[in-house]
């Protein structure tokens, strides 16, 4: 095997006002402080294993706090890079993970001129087996991001700013390493996908106790009850403050792909015989992930056993956040989260909106109603 590398009112009152707003909203970074590159890692024969290094500094004056999974790590845990073959994307197989707000220990701290190099092996993540031209970018929207004066990484319409690498090129040559490494994945010390289960009212359940397979499977009943009003709305063609809030300004062809995306979602989480797989494994502090090429297993997480079961961010809208990220069913991303997020994504950048899973929760949770 070898790899090339190819560069590629009042007056008082309006006043007032200005300065309410300024005191309620943080000022916005002038410019993104985080420069990203990329580089093959060769391997101990100078080959090309599927491993590239990431390095990220911080150029500012300023230290910069990142949520680390918006940054590169050993554990592919974000769809933080875009590769494609030949002119053609190649899916990401990692996991897609919902998550809540960040905390003070998810952030990663880069103080000024500091940098962060890491090895990401891609393989892991992205089937690098067939020989080709490969083009890979990092890009990561940099959501909650912050400088230690306040400013905020957003850009000006809102949305945030983007941690962004230039295109790395390679050639792979071969099959045969790559190829063998093939298929171990990536379940990043996360629950781990196996065979058999526990079928209860046509869901599968693994690992779950008598409890956790009682609340999840109301969850489940919630989902499609979810499913099926989010479908009737948009098969009824309703153009309410519901769908701009959700996914931005009409277009008969966005709305048509709200709509078959719902089509799909209700057909995927109707099932039963037990195609959709519960799996209790996961013990980390997120709601749920799923691997987008392995339908319908969804893991469930410690946010998701604390959540409420229906409402805002809900065990069942979680349900439906998963559900959407199959590449059988919706195929959506991460983008961003949370409903002011959401919000300012439909605003902004509608055809986000319709690539964003919590997008899709808040349309069908509904939460508070909208029309």
């Amino acid at each position: 095997m070898e790899f090339r590398l190819m560069h590629v009112v009042s007056g008082a009152a309006v006043l007032a006002g200005a300065v309410a707003a300024a005191t309620a909203a943080p000022p916005l970074a002038k410019t993104n402080p985080l420069r990203v590159s990329v580089v093959a890692a060769a391997g101990a024969a100078g080959d090309f294993l599927g491993a590239v290094e990431v390095t990220v500094t911080n150029t500012s004056r300023h230290t910069v706090r990142v949520p680390s999974w918006e940054l590169p790590s050993e554990f592919i845990e974000s769809k933080l890079f875009s590769v494609s073959r030949d002119g053609t994307a190649v899916q990401y197989e990692g996991a897609l993970i919902k998550r809540g707000l960040p905390q003070a220990a998810d952030f990663t701290i880069l103080r000024a001129g500091e940098s962060l190099r890491t090895v990401v092996d891609l393989s892991s993540a992205y089937d690098l087996s067939t020989t080709g031209e490969y083009i890979v970018t990092f890009r990561s929207p940099l959501q909650h991001a912050s400088l230690s004066d306040g400013s905020q990484l957003k850009q000006a319409n809102g949305l945030p700013m983007l941690a962004q690498s230039a295109s790395l090129r390679l050639w792979v040559d071969g099959t045969d390493q790559l190829g063998a490494s093939k298929g171990a994945g990536n379940t990043a010390g996360k629950g781990k996908p196996g065979t058999g289960g526990t079928l209860v009212n046509g869901v599968t359940y693994k690992g779950c106790s008598t409890t956790q397979i009682s609340d999840a499977g109301d969850a489940v009943v919630s989902a499609r009850a979810y499913s099926e009003n989010a479908k009737g709305y948009l098969n009824a063609g309703t153009v309410g403050s519901r769908y701009t809030t959700w996914f931005g300004a009409y277009t008969s062809s966005r709305y048509g792909t709200a709509k078959q995306h719902f089509v799909d979602i209700d057909a995927a989480i109707d099932q039963s015989g037990g195609q959709v797989t519960i799996n209790c494994g996961c013990n980390q502090n997120y709601y749920a992930y799923v691997y987008p090429t392995r339908a319908y297993e969804i893991f469930v997480c410690r946010a998701f056993w604390t959540a409420p079961r229906t409402g805002t961010d809900s065990r069942a809208g979680t349900l439906i956040h998963e559900v959407s990220h199959f590449n059988v069913v919706a195929s959506t991303d991460d983008i961003v989260y949370g409903q002011t997020g959401a919000k300012n994504l439909a605003a902004t950048d509608p055809n986000g909106a319709l690539n964003n899973a919590d997008s899709h929760e808040y349309f069908a949770e509904n939460h508070p109603s909208l029309n």
